[in-house]
Protein backbone atom coordinates (compact mmCIF):
# COMPACT_ATOMS: atom_id res chain seq x y z
CA UNK A 1 0.00 0.00 0.00
CA UNK A 2 1.17 3.20 -0.86
CA UNK A 3 1.87 5.60 2.18
CA UNK A 4 0.47 8.58 -0.05
CA UNK A 5 -3.12 6.70 -0.04
CA UNK A 6 -5.15 7.34 3.25
CA UNK A 7 -6.84 4.39 4.42
CA UNK A 8 -9.12 4.55 7.66
CA UNK A 9 -6.60 3.76 10.80
CA UNK A 10 -7.29 0.86 13.02
CA UNK A 11 -7.67 2.60 16.36
CA UNK A 12 -7.48 -0.83 18.58
CA UNK A 13 -4.92 -4.04 17.79
CA UNK A 14 -1.11 -4.28 16.43
CA UNK A 15 -0.46 -4.93 12.93
CA UNK A 16 2.29 -7.52 12.03
CA UNK A 17 5.39 -7.04 10.26
CA UNK A 18 7.05 -10.41 10.55
CA UNK A 19 6.12 -13.90 10.51
CA UNK A 20 9.61 -14.83 12.35
CA UNK A 21 8.07 -14.26 16.52
CA UNK A 22 11.81 -13.06 17.25
CA UNK A 23 11.57 -10.46 14.00
CA UNK A 24 8.64 -9.43 14.97
CA UNK A 25 9.34 -8.70 18.95
CA UNK A 26 11.80 -6.69 17.76
CA UNK A 27 10.46 -4.15 15.93
CA UNK A 28 8.37 -3.44 19.35
CA UNK A 29 9.09 -1.07 21.94
CA UNK A 30 8.33 0.16 25.42
CA UNK A 31 8.40 3.89 25.15
CA UNK A 32 10.73 4.30 28.15
CA UNK A 33 13.28 2.41 27.08
CA UNK A 34 14.10 4.48 24.04
CA UNK A 35 13.68 7.95 26.14
CA UNK A 36 15.84 6.42 29.06
CA UNK A 37 18.66 5.11 26.96
CA UNK A 38 19.08 7.87 24.43
CA UNK A 39 19.02 10.46 28.09
CA UNK A 40 21.83 8.34 29.42
CA UNK A 41 23.81 9.01 26.00
CA UNK A 42 22.98 12.40 25.93
CA UNK A 43 24.28 12.61 29.90
CA UNK A 44 27.62 10.83 29.39
CA UNK A 45 28.77 12.71 26.21
CA UNK A 46 28.05 16.06 27.79
CA UNK A 47 30.19 14.89 30.70
CA UNK A 48 32.95 13.61 28.27
CA UNK A 49 32.75 16.82 26.75
CA UNK A 50 33.12 18.85 30.01
CA UNK A 51 35.43 16.64 31.61
CA UNK A 52 37.56 15.17 29.46
CA UNK A 53 37.57 16.95 26.80
CA UNK A 54 37.48 20.41 28.90
CA UNK A 55 34.49 22.45 26.86
CA UNK A 56 33.28 24.96 29.31
CA UNK A 57 29.32 24.98 29.93
CA UNK A 58 28.24 27.82 27.50
CA UNK A 59 30.18 25.76 24.81
CA UNK A 60 28.45 22.99 25.49
CA UNK A 61 24.98 25.01 25.65
CA UNK A 62 25.32 26.64 22.52
CA UNK A 63 27.09 23.34 21.06
CA UNK A 64 23.57 21.58 22.52
CA UNK A 65 21.13 23.60 21.47
CA UNK A 66 22.62 23.39 17.44
CA UNK A 67 22.05 19.93 18.11
CA UNK A 68 18.62 19.49 19.42
CA UNK A 69 18.04 22.10 16.36
CA UNK A 70 19.46 20.21 13.39
CA UNK A 71 17.75 17.21 14.51
CA UNK A 72 14.22 19.09 13.82
CA UNK A 73 15.80 18.81 10.47
CA UNK A 74 16.37 15.76 10.31
CA UNK A 75 13.39 14.45 11.32
CA UNK A 76 11.13 16.28 8.59
CA UNK A 77 13.37 14.83 6.01
CA UNK A 78 13.44 11.16 7.54
CA UNK A 79 9.52 11.56 8.09
CA UNK A 80 9.34 13.08 4.96
CA UNK A 81 11.54 11.40 1.95
CA UNK A 82 11.89 8.16 3.59
CA UNK A 83 9.06 7.14 6.02
CA UNK A 84 6.91 8.38 3.38
CA UNK A 85 9.31 7.52 0.02
CA UNK A 86 7.03 6.70 -2.65
CA UNK A 87 7.75 3.40 -3.79
CA UNK A 88 8.27 2.12 -7.64
CA UNK A 89 8.45 -1.50 -6.80
CA UNK A 90 6.71 -4.07 -4.62
CA UNK A 91 10.34 -4.31 -2.55
CA UNK A 92 10.08 -0.70 -2.15
CA UNK A 93 6.33 -1.26 -0.94
CA UNK A 94 7.24 -3.32 1.63
CA UNK A 95 10.17 -1.67 3.13
CA UNK A 96 7.48 1.55 3.38
CA UNK A 97 5.02 -0.17 5.12
CA UNK A 98 7.22 -1.88 7.57
CA UNK A 99 9.03 1.41 8.40
CA UNK A 100 6.16 3.73 8.67
CA UNK A 101 3.06 2.63 7.05
CA UNK A 102 1.82 0.28 9.72
CA UNK A 103 1.98 2.96 12.02
CA UNK A 104 -0.85 4.70 10.30
CA UNK A 105 -2.65 1.62 9.86
CA UNK A 106 -2.43 1.29 13.53
CA UNK A 107 -1.68 5.18 14.94
CA UNK A 108 -2.37 3.99 18.87
CA UNK A 109 -0.43 0.89 19.17
CA UNK A 110 1.57 2.11 21.80
CA UNK A 111 4.59 -0.51 20.91
CA UNK A 112 5.13 1.10 17.71
CA UNK A 113 5.70 4.46 18.79
CA UNK A 114 8.97 4.86 18.66
CA UNK A 115 12.05 3.60 16.38
CA UNK A 116 12.88 0.02 17.72
CA UNK A 117 16.20 0.68 20.18
CA UNK A 118 18.65 -1.77 18.26
CA UNK A 119 18.14 -0.03 14.91
CA UNK A 120 17.93 3.45 16.78
CA UNK A 121 21.24 2.71 17.68
CA UNK A 122 22.74 1.85 15.02
CA UNK A 123 21.56 4.84 13.21
CA UNK A 124 22.61 7.04 16.31
CA UNK A 125 26.23 5.72 15.87
CA UNK A 126 25.97 6.39 11.80
CA UNK A 127 25.67 10.48 13.10
CA UNK A 128 28.21 9.88 15.70
CA UNK A 129 30.65 8.98 12.78
CA UNK A 130 29.55 11.36 10.45
CA UNK A 131 29.10 14.44 13.27
CA UNK A 132 32.86 12.92 14.48
CA UNK A 133 34.24 13.19 10.98
CA UNK A 134 32.85 17.13 10.53
CA UNK A 135 33.20 18.80 13.85
CA UNK A 136 35.95 16.55 16.00
CA UNK A 137 35.19 16.59 19.48
CA UNK A 138 32.25 19.09 19.26
CA UNK A 139 30.76 15.96 18.71
CA UNK A 140 30.02 15.46 22.08
CA UNK A 141 28.34 18.19 22.96
CA UNK A 142 26.36 18.72 19.77
CA UNK A 143 24.91 14.61 19.76
CA UNK A 144 23.82 15.41 23.05
CA UNK A 145 21.40 18.07 21.96
CA UNK A 146 20.99 15.82 18.98
CA UNK A 147 19.81 12.81 20.83
CA UNK A 148 17.84 14.74 23.21
CA UNK A 149 16.07 16.49 20.58
CA UNK A 150 15.18 12.79 19.32
CA UNK A 151 13.62 11.47 22.84
CA UNK A 152 11.69 15.37 22.35
CA UNK A 153 10.39 14.14 19.29
CA UNK A 154 9.28 10.60 20.87
CA UNK A 155 7.94 12.03 23.75
CA UNK A 156 5.44 14.69 21.73
CA UNK A 157 4.89 11.84 19.20
CA UNK A 158 3.68 9.05 22.27
CA UNK A 159 2.04 12.00 23.68
CA UNK A 160 -0.22 12.95 20.54
CA UNK A 161 -0.96 9.29 20.11
CA UNK A 162 -2.22 8.30 23.32
CA UNK A 163 -3.29 11.21 25.40
CA UNK A 164 -6.32 13.84 24.84
CA UNK A 165 -5.71 17.08 23.52
CA UNK A 166 -4.59 19.61 25.92
CA UNK A 167 -6.00 22.49 26.19
CA UNK A 168 -2.83 24.95 26.06
CA UNK A 169 -0.72 25.63 23.58
CA UNK A 170 0.86 22.23 22.59
CA UNK A 171 -3.03 21.63 21.28
CA UNK A 172 -1.67 22.84 18.22
CA UNK A 173 1.05 19.64 17.85
CA UNK A 174 -1.95 16.91 18.29
CA UNK A 175 -3.88 18.90 15.42
CA UNK A 176 -1.13 19.24 12.93
CA UNK A 177 0.12 15.80 13.49
CA UNK A 178 -3.54 14.84 13.03
CA UNK A 179 -3.84 16.58 9.80
CA UNK A 180 -0.80 14.16 8.74
CA UNK A 181 -2.24 10.84 9.66
CA UNK A 182 -6.11 11.32 9.10
CA UNK A 183 -6.36 13.97 6.33
CA UNK A 184 -3.26 15.29 4.36
CA UNK A 185 -0.75 12.34 5.02
CA UNK A 186 1.48 14.52 2.21
CA UNK A 187 1.27 17.21 4.53
CA UNK A 188 2.55 18.04 8.26
CA UNK A 189 5.58 16.22 8.65
CA UNK A 190 6.94 17.81 11.36
CA UNK A 191 5.62 16.00 14.30
CA UNK A 192 7.90 17.87 17.68
CA UNK A 193 7.44 21.28 15.27
CA UNK A 194 5.55 22.67 12.52
CA UNK A 195 8.35 24.40 11.95
CA UNK A 196 10.18 23.11 8.38
CA UNK A 197 6.82 22.63 7.53
CA UNK A 198 6.68 26.49 7.25
CA UNK A 199 10.07 26.35 5.66
CA UNK A 200 9.93 23.70 2.92
CA UNK A 201 5.70 24.50 2.16
CA UNK A 202 4.08 21.60 3.41
CA UNK A 203 2.31 23.51 6.10
CA UNK A 204 -1.67 21.80 5.69
CA UNK A 205 -4.27 25.31 4.86
CA UNK A 206 -7.26 23.82 6.68
CA UNK A 207 -9.90 25.22 8.90
CA UNK A 208 -9.54 22.60 12.51
CA UNK A 209 -12.53 21.10 14.49
CA UNK A 210 -12.36 18.83 17.22
CA UNK A 211 -14.32 15.60 16.82
CA UNK A 212 -16.33 14.09 19.92
CA UNK A 213 -13.11 11.51 20.67
CA UNK A 214 -11.23 14.67 20.74
CA UNK A 215 -9.43 14.24 17.65
CA UNK A 216 -8.39 17.24 15.49
CA UNK A 217 -9.60 17.05 11.76
CA UNK A 218 -10.14 19.55 9.27
CA UNK A 219 -13.24 21.26 7.43
CA UNK A 220 -13.74 20.54 3.75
Amino acid sequence: MSMTKLKRPKHKGSGRVFKNALLEKLTKTHIAIPLTMFTTIACCLIYYGIVEKGFTTPVIILLFVAGVFVFTLVEYLFHRYIYHIKPHTHTLEDISYKMHGIHHDYPKDKQRLAMPPILALIIASFFFILYRAIMGDFVFGFLAGFLMGYTLCLSIHFSIHIFKVPNNFLKALWYHHAIHHYRQPNKAFGVSSPFWDYVFGTMPELRKTATKSGVFIDKD
